[in-house]
């Protein structure tokens, strides 16, 4: 109660609120999450890192492997949401998808002339 009191007095109204509690450091600094969104938001290239989509034990085994810094898939989870990344993902796109013929179907349907 002392404490609220000294800070009222200090700082008035302001003072009564929560202060922010000095919690445990970031296991990853700045510079690793700016990697780590960059990497999430490029996405995987299937012929090198051998999948379509990211999944969250994917990313966690690129951060061990590059960061040296093992994290647990919910562990991570709350690292990207942090970063204010969704879970969602985009709908996937077969990489020989033939985009003028999805277009010409759109136009006429099953048509063909």
């Amino acid at each position: 109660m002392r404490d609220a009191v000294v800070r009222y007095n200090a700082e008035g109204p302001s003072g009564l609120y929560d202060r922010p509690k000095a919690g445990r450091p970031p296991r990853l600094g700045e510079a690793e999450q700016a990697a780590l969104a960059a990497r999430v938001f490029r996405g995987p290239d299937p012929g090198r890192d051998g999948v379509a989509a990211w999944t969250r034990a994917d990313l966690c085994f690129w951060l061990e492997e590059r960061f040296g810094k093992p994290f647990h898939p919910s562990s991570l989870s709350r690292v990207l949401k942090r970063l204010d990344l969704s879970r969602q993902k985009t709908r996937p796109v077969h990489p020989e998808a033939d985009v003028a013929a999805q277009e010409r179907f759109r136009k006429r349907g099953c048509a063909t002339a």
